[in-house]
């Protein structure tokens, strides 16, 4: 079974693109990001002839979360819980593939970097820390759940200074400053695997790279797009690979796909 996490940077403006690569890859699951869309304009109907369930939480022009899958899908979380929060990011389902329910959340997690007119205005800052201790706060709820859980998505942290081609552009940047690069530490402590890591300790694993300049082919990107594992989905992973081909595709997104292989048992 084949579990996929891919923030479209709009999914209106990549459905061909993406379309395409679910022919090619054939995942079972897909959480999706920043699609960019309201409910009325969300392209279900090209979803659904690629062969593909979608539900979403939707929002018009920014954010914005789905999870596709080829079987049904029941959604059990639109935001997070406890957390009142405008912006559409957080969307968790529950997913019965070949008889086992696997519990999965989309999730796009706030950047925090501050408006570019505004240096000194830290809201977006703290409002990313208040987040990521709503989800740590949850993901100690799902850990106890006896089923194979992922949270997969955009976390919009560089979780260490191996995760990026030059860390030193980034330093004081909310990607890779040290408390949320703690939080996203933290949900190791609770028992969530990174998938890419377990299998890859030692590559790169870019899944990131600006439209500016030759940032692609230089290979100038960033690890942050992950899938994190409870136990039982870990003990299930077989593979964990960054697919480019989305990312080299005519008007990409500037994200690609990370991909993971489980047994189903």
């Amino acid at each position: 079974m084949k579990i996929a996490t891919y923030n479209v940077n709009s999914i209106n403006a990549r459905i061909e693109n993406l379309t395409a690569w679910l022919a090619e890859a054939a995942p079972d699951m897909v959480l999706v990001q920043e699609i960019k869309s309201e409910y009325n304009n969300f392209p279900f109907f090209e979803l659904r002839a690629a062969g593909y369930n979608a539900q979403i939480l939707g929002q018009k022009s920014y954010n914005g979360v789905a999870v596709l899958s080829k079987t049904p899908i029941k959604v059990t979380c639109e935001g997070l819980p406890g957390f009142t929060d405008a912006n559409a990011r957080y969307l968790e389902a529950e997913i019965k593939h070949n008889g086992q329910n696997w519990r999965v959340a989309s999730i796009y997690l706030p950047n925090g970097n501050p408006p570019y007119n505004n240096a000194e205005d830290d809201s977006k800052y703290l409002y990313k820390q208040r987040w990521m201790d709503a989800l740590l706060r949850h993901a100690e709820t799902l850990q106890k759940l006896p089923q194979p859980v992922i949270l997969g998505g955009d976390f919009n942290v560089i979780l260490t200074d191996n995760d990026v081609y030059d860390p030193k552009p980034f330093v004081g940047n909310a990607l890779t400053r040290p408390e949320v690069r703690q939080k996203l530490t933290a949900l190791g402590y609770l028992g969530f695997y990174d998938a890419f890591r377990a299998l890859h300790p030692d590559s790169s694993g870019y899944t990131f790279w600006d439209y500016a300049g030759n940032s692609l082919n230089a290979d100038f990107g960033m690890r942050i797009d992950y899938l994190f594992l409870n136990a039982p989905a870990a003990d299930r992973l077989l593979s964990c690979t960054v697919d480019k081909a989305p990312r080299r595709a005519a008007k990409p997104s500037d994200h690609t796909v990370l991909i993971a292989e489980f047994r189903n048992d």
